[in-house]
């Protein structure tokens, strides 16, 4: 039986100092610590699938499971798991799940000042400030669910504002070189400007998607480097 986070047997082992002194009993519940928090390395490379039916370490597959949640900017769904990984933790453990949390539903609902002081605290490396300038304006175009209908309709037409400026930007830049060309006429010009911009942001999207990816594999191994200690 769990009394407090401890068992049954310890408790009766702390009753017997001269029997097992109290350092070899801190240094167990360190060890076991240890081995439940560096699970989480080892459970990166499974699917949602497995992690969900992961019952041995079932904090640590929650908790995995709450940060691709997050990823996803899922925040319901990041919640959900984080409590569950909370509720399988034992005590000792539960600190350090609550900053991966907080930190994890920061990102989850766009919260750029809040990441940045959850990471600080989580003691991995800090968002840089055009990574957090970038969550704050996906928070404006792309609120979260639990956003009232005013910040919602403003990010519909923050999104539509922008999608027009880029589209005239395009179309510009192809009228500019047609003119400087010799002339072009007005239907190939917006052609050209909307084939542009196409090009332009799936090559941005590409290449900010390799970053992003990069980025979460390197946090995820510091998060699991961070446990195992």
């Amino acid at each position: 039986m769990e009394l407090g986070g401890l068992s049954a047997d310890m408790i009766l082992a702390c009753s017997r100092t001269r029997l097992r002194p109290m350092p070899k009993q801190q240094r167990a519940v360190r060890m076991e610590q240890k081995s439940q928090l560096a699970a989480m390395q080892t459970l990166e490379s499974r699917s949602d699938e497995e992690l969900q039916a992961e019952t041995r370490f079932r904090a640590a597959a929650q908790a995995i499971l709450g940060a691709r949640a997050a990823e996803r900017y899922d925040a319901k769904a990041a919640r959900e798991h984080f409590q569950k990984a909370l509720a399988a933790a034992r005590p000792q453990e539960r600190m350090q799940l609550r900053r991966m949390a907080d930190a994890s539903l920061a990102l989850a609902e766009r919260r750029a000042g809040d990441l940045k002081t959850a990471t600080e605290k989580l003691g991995g490396a800090v968002p840089s400030g055009r990574q957090l300038f970038g969550l704050r304006v996906l928070g404006l175009v792309a609120p979260p669910a639990n956003a009232g209908l005013i910040r919602r309709i403003g990010g519909i037409l923050l999104a539509v504002a922008a999608v027009i400026a880029v589209l005239g930007l395009g179309f510009g830049i192809v009228e500019g070189i047609g003119q400087a060309a010799g002339g072009i006429s007005l239907d190939l010009a917006i052609f050209y400007g909307v084939v542009l911009v196409i090009v332009v942001l799936g090559g941005l999207a590409y290449y900010g998607r390799r970053r992003q990816k990069a980025a979460l594999a390197k946090r995820r191994e510091e998060t699991a480097a961070r446990a195992a200690r």
